[in-house]
């Protein structure tokens, strides 16, 4: 038995969510490349990459990874790029997006011959939290002027798009693509390739898959460009769980279990947005509230029901924990760090990495 805590990525759950990317592929001409921002555990990239196209990034080292571990692709993109950094992100990718006209200024030369691309803000999108919305006011993610962005369209050949955060409602993708028309589409008809970037849940259960990839392949036919889409979520969601153990429990108005692993160190973005986790299964006479290990008194997991007392030693399995955790994962308080393990299409598992003290000193000097 794998000692906890350990995160667990499921191939057979993860092999849905790759199957609707290859039959979007298949049916709209639109390629998929994997967001590492989100997901960057490449023990399974040789698996997911039999069914996407390759990767985009936010950083010198996610374009490295994405070269060295991912077929494929691979799409350069940072909010800035530094002097010291970009003559290896030009080296190490196939296309480089810029978020400003002031960075593609700055490194014509050094970009020259390259294919190159600009993020675009529309100034609309899903996002339920300011933190995360690429059109809140005074925004520094892409150029908003179309007007600007018209003087240096002879320098590129492709924008990204990247305005869906969570959007499970195909209308509202529909809607918010044809304002990107309106607005941009003189624009758009100039080049050859256009990302609509993330966040779209078209894996979700009862998405209506065959809308989207009608919209998608008119959208390409109609302005002459190939589509790239970058999952993130929508490709690993609900493949891999955080495994846990009891370490104590006790009672102070609630009944409390303190679990070997921290949400801060863990699970971050369940606490940046105050969310819960998931358990299943959640059911059963018995509510014990889930807390992390760390000594952040917020250190919360959530409320949870089950069919009998928890005591030190039970096992708990959180759901969802790959997206936006994994590559966040952090040690604070000196927690240890939980293992990878892969779990086959044939069931079986092995570890494919473990952290120990060595790690955690490593990291700090």
């Amino acid at each position: 038995m794998i000692p906890t805590p350990y995160y667990l990525i499921d191939k057979l759950k993860l092999l849905p969510n790759m199957e609707k990317i290859a039959w979007l592929r298949e049916q709209s001409g639109a390629k998929s490349l994997l967001a590492l921002k989100c997901f960057a555990a490449w023990s399974v990239f040789d698996f997911m990459s039999e069914y996407m196209d390759g990767t985009t990034s936010s950083s010198l080292y996610e374009v490295k990874l994405g070269r060295e571990k991912f077929p494929g692709e691979t799409h350069a993109y940072s909010v800035a790029y530094g002097d010291d950094e970009i003559d290896e992100v030009v080296a190490s990718s196939d296309k480089i997006l810029f978020n400003s006209i002031g960075q593609l200024e700055r490194f014509d030369r050094q970009s020259a011959g390259h294919v190159r691309g600009l993020r675009v803000n529309p100034g609309v999108s899903t996002s339920e939290f300011d933190l995360a919305d690429p059109a809140r006011p005074f925004s520094r993610l892409g150029e908003h002027e179309p007007e600007e962005i018209a003087k240096v369209a002879d320098r590129i050949t492709g924008f990204m798009f990247h305005n869906n955060c969570e959007n499970d409602d195909f209308d509202r993708f529909d809607g918010m693509l044809s304002h990107i028309e309106q607005r941009f589409g003189f624009l758009i008809r100039q080049m050859t390739w256009i990302s609509l970037g993330g966040g779209i849940h078209f894996t979700g259960e009862n998405y209506p898959l065959e809308k989207f990839a009608e919209r998608l392949k008119r959208f390409a036919g109609e302005n002459e460009v190939q589509v790239y889409l970058e999952p993130g979520e929508a490709a690993i969601t609900r493949s891999t769980t955080l495994e846990v153990s009891v370490l104590d429990t006790l009672h102070n108005g609630k009944n409390l279990a303190i679990v070997d692993s921290s949400i801060e160190a863990h699970m971050l973005d369940l606490l940046i947005y105050r969310e819960s986790a998931k358990i299943a299964p959640d059911a059963g006479p018995e509510e014990w509230m889930i807390c992390g290990k760390s000594c952040l008194a917020g250190d919360i997991f959530g409320e949870f029901h089950f069919g009998k007392p928890l005591k030190a030693g039970d096992r708990l399995s959180v759901q969802d924990a790959a997206g936006y955790t994994m590559v966040k994962k952090n040690w604070f308080n000196g927690v240890k760090m939980p293992s990878i393990a892969v779990k086959e299409l044939d069931g079986s598992v092995h570890v494919a990495r473990s952290f120990g003290y060595d790690d955690f000193a490593a990291a700090l000097s």
